[in-house]
């Protein structure tokens, strides 16, 4: 095995196993999620939203948005809806990407574009680090640092929606993701950000951060302080196995 695969490896171990991932179809949480973005977007916070995040293909569901009795659904690089209970859809938007352009984008943003920058972005989130078991990433690791932290650079398959190609991802010694940074290129490309995890905790076999935090990078190897762009509280969390494999019936299990 690679040195690239050895870490893997014990990374995917760190944070349930290939064997557990494999049989779920989806993770489920409720977070809260707010930050400088939100404010300069005009977008309000999120107060214990329930989501689903498929774990087979790029998916996501926000439920009760943007109102009580409706559903945001992303679907990868192709849609974004907002759609009703009764399965009337209110809103669409085809190739969501690449309608952030112009002024307005710059200083707010609708319902639809949160919904594609939200949706993509907790996707990649609850997915990682078994993203990497998905085929055409490549991955380079940073020279050994004194703090024991292993840097991995990897490099995004154009079928992946992410935020940029090229991300950096900060392992401890046992294996959880400490940090990963990146570009948030629907926000501009000087919008450079370090993402920080912490607060693991265990949900039937899946170990998981619930505590996030997204700060400024600027090219600088340590995140500003402040402002924090992006808060994320996981309060739930729930593995959703496959049917025919013992799917989970049971409430979330909450941590708040």
């Amino acid at each position: 095995m690679t040195e690239v695969g050895r870490v893997l490896a014990g990374v995917i171990a760190a944070h349930g196993g290939t064997g557990l991932w494999q049989r779920l179809t989806a993770v489920e949480a409720v977070l809260s999620v707010d930050g400088f973005l939100f404010t300069t977007k005009r977008v309000p916070p999120l107060k214990r939203v329930r989501v689903t995040a498929s774990t087979r293909e790029p998916r996501f569901t926000f439920f009760e948005y943007p109102k009580p009795g409706q559903r945001g659904e992303w679907f990868g690089e192709d849609e974004v809806r907002i759609v009703a209970d009764d399965g009337t859809i209110l809103a669409l938007r085809k190739h969501p990407r690449a309608a952030f352009r112009g002024l307005r984008r710059e200083l707010w943003w609708d319902d639809l574009d949160f919904l594609f920058f939200a949706s993509y972005a907790i996707w990649n989130y609850l997915n990682a680090p078994f993203l990497f078991l998905l085929p055409g990433f490549k991955f380079k690791i940073w020279p050994a640092a004194r703090d024991g932290v292993v840097r991995i650079e990897a490099t995004f398959p154009p079928e992946v929606p992410s935020h940029c190609r090229q991300q950096v991802f900060h392992f401890s010694p046992n294996g959880e993701l400490l940090r990963l940074d990146y570009t948030a290129e629907v926000v501009g490309r000087w919008a450079k950000a370090a993402h920080i995890c912490e607060d693991y905790r265990d949900f039937d076999g899946l170990r998981a951060p619930t505590r996030r935090r997204v700060r400024p990078l600027f090219g600088l190897q340590n995140p500003l302080p402040f402002p924090t762009l992006v808060a994320i509280d996981v309060h739930e969390l729930r593995p959703v196995r496959a049917s025919g494999q013992g799917a989970y019936t049971d409430t979330f299990k909450a941590i708040a």
